[in-house]
């Protein structure tokens, strides 16, 4: 209930308020948010600027000083960091937990089944072995928790340093889903909530991957020690019901 209050006493001062809050998300967010910014701003007057990229990057950004106010990272570790280095208010919130999918182009009637979801990848490095090249799209791992989950889930397979040859790394998740899609590719290992939206949905198919066979996408938000009364907003409409339902939308766990 105070949670609540917060929440409707912060909404009925936004309209007067010039200052945009710039928000870094991460990549895997990128039709979620939007479509939660666009319901905030409905109800509120109030905008945040949205800027999509890997968590690890955003990271490095805030600790080097960023000018963002308010932070989602698909990777729950990175927001503990900065806490600790005092970056941030407080520790944050788990506003989700991500899963991830093969995505491969709609329509080549190859799509793997539960039984071996990396049935594709296998059969890549099989074809490379015979002189084809078949891309296999993932995000970078040093910095993209997406393309670190999409690795984990490889060495489970055994299949990590066969496709070595065949990797195609994306900046983030969300360029590695558009990777994944490409004439020259396989298939890829991206966000389960990229999939679902519209854009990839109608011209592609996805599998989900086990969860036992990647460390869990616990995904955290905070503010930084730079946040005004319009990121503290948003970030207490984004623990609200609305706004969960539009993560559970696209494809998130919400507890």
């Amino acid at each position: 209930m105070r949670a609540m209050l917060l929440v409707l006493s912060l909404l009925i001062s936004l309209p007067a308020m010039a200052s945009t809050p710039i928000v870094a998300a991460a990549s895997d967010l990128q039709f979620a948010l939007t479509e939660a910014a666009k319901r905030f701003t409905a109800k509120t007057g109030a905008d945040v600027r949205l800027n999509f990229g890997s968590s690890g990057n955003f990271r490095r950004q805030i600790a080097q000083g960023a000018p963002f106010e308010l932070y989602l990272s698909a990777d729950e570790a990175y927001v503990f960091a900065l806490h600790e280095e005092g970056h941030t208010q407080d520790e944050g919130v788990i506003y989700a937990i991500g899963r991830l999918v093969w995505l491969q182009r709609a329509n080549r009637g190859d799509l793997p089944d539960e039984a071996n979801p990396l049935a594709g990848v296998q059969q890549a490095v099989a074809a490379y072995a015979n002189g084809a090249q078949e891309r296999i799209a993932l995000a970078n791992p040093e910095h993209a928790p997406y393309g670190a989950a999409a690795q984990q889930a490889l060495r489970f397979a055994t299949l990590w340093e066969p496709t070595e040859p065949l990797r195609v790394l994306g900046e983030n998740v969300s360029q590695a889903a558009q990777f994944a899609l490409a004439d020259d590719a396989r298939g890829g290992l991206v966000a389960y909530s990229l999939a679902l939206a519209p854009a990839l949905a109608e011209r592609s198919e996805y599998l989900l991957i086990p969860e036992e066979w990647h460390a869990p996408l616990r995904q955290r938000m905070v503010l930084t020690r730079q946040a005004g009364d319009v990121a503290q907003a948003f970030y207490e409409w984004l623990q609200e019901e609305e706004a969960m339902a539009i993560f559970q939308q696209y494809g998130f766990s919400t507890e």
